[in-house]
């Protein structure tokens, strides 16, 4: 059952990043969507998820920080590693930009998997509210890793690309399960380090982009709506 879960995470995915890809001509309302939808994982699924888990051994103030640490870090490999701004001919760098963020969110749905994995090792109820949970957001992950290539200069076929990687990472996770287990403090802390990876993404990269040149109220319409597809899911599938 959870490989099938895991099979379904893969096509919602799918089908999220194919919209994204087929619409270019609305990026700017897509990247509206995809900066609410990425700001929403971050404030009402990795967050609160973080605290349950890690203050069972850390402070709620000590969990902030490793929120911090997640977020300055993203910044810091962002800013210097690849965006080398002493070198303004160096025209792959937003492309590696790009990458980044693709890569942590597809990090994110690995985790997702792993979260399905470990819940059904619980129980079978408990490992179906955390599918559906994760189902729930999972075609705005495949929307999200679409724009921040786009965003980022990066080509179609990039895109597809790391959509595929971002589509097959909740099964791999699910796979990865059955070789370890993950302590509740220790998946609250990576949780948390997400968090700040994700209220980066979204708010210093795909959210100032969105509203660049384009209705700003329209556009803003699509950040409430994404942030509000994402707690909705959560609230319905809780």
């Amino acid at each position: 059952m959870a490989f099938i879960l895991g099979g379904a995470a893969f096509v919602a995915t799918m089908l999220g990043g194919t919209f994204a890809l087929f619409r270019r001509d609305r990026l700017h309302l897509i990247l509206g969507f995809s900066a609410g939808a990425v700001l929403g994982v971050a404030l009402f699924d990795l967050l609160p998820e973080s605290f349950d888990l890690a203050t069972k051994r850390y402070a709620p103030g000590t969990v902030t920080l490793f929120v911090a640490v997640g977020f300055f870090s993203f910044m810091f490999l962002n800013r210097v590693l690849l965006l080398h701004p002493e070198d303004h001919d160096d025209a792959d760098a937003p492309r590696r930009s790009g990458a980044l963020g693709a890569a942590s969110l597809s990090l994110h749905s690995f985790l997702d998997g792993v979260g399905i994995g470990l819940a059904f090792k619980v129980s079978p109820a408990v490992g179906a509210v955390v599918a559906a949970a994760v189902l729930a957001h999972d075609f705005s992950d495949g929307i999200n890793t679409v724009t921040v290539v786009l965003k980022n200069r990066g080509h179609g076929l990039s895109a597809l690309r790391w959509l595929a990687v971002d589509a097959v990472a909740p099964l791999l996770g699910v796979a990865s399960t059955y070789f370890f287990t993950l302590a509740d403090v220790t998946l609250g802390v990576l949780l948390a380090v997400f968090c700040g990876f994700f209220l980066y993404i979204g708010a210093s990269d795909l959210l100032p982009e969105s509203h660049h040149r384009h209705p700003k109220a329209l556009t803003g319409l699509m950040n409430i709506a994404g942030a509000a597809v994402i707690w909705l899911a959560i609230r319905l599938a809780a």
